[in-house]
């Protein structure tokens, strides 16, 4: 193969997958810092990790667990860092 269909085929592979990266809706510009949605999270009683955050239909929902084992999940407003 050569270096040319080499460097094309990856361009298109990295073209491709930045394009599935950027589908669906990014969060609003005035949206608060996923951080500081985190952190509201680890305040809460008995938290003790966070397992996953996911950016789905506008909105940020945790997936975190508490000191007895409890898997919590919990949807934010990514404007207000206030729970739906």
């Amino acid at each position: 193969m050569s270096r040319l269909a080499l460097a094309t085929g990856v361009a298109v592979l990295f073209l491709v997958a930045s394009a599935f990266a950027a589908d669906g809706p990014l969060p609003p510009p005035n949206a608060k810092k996923l951080s500081e949605i985190i952190a509201k999270v680890e305040q809460r009683n008995d938290f003790r990790y966070v397992e996953e955050v996911d950016w789905d239909s506008g909105a940020y929902t945790v997936t975190y667990y508490t000191t007895d084992k409890a898997k919590v999940e919990i949807t934010y407003d990514p404007v207000t860092a206030e729970p739906k």
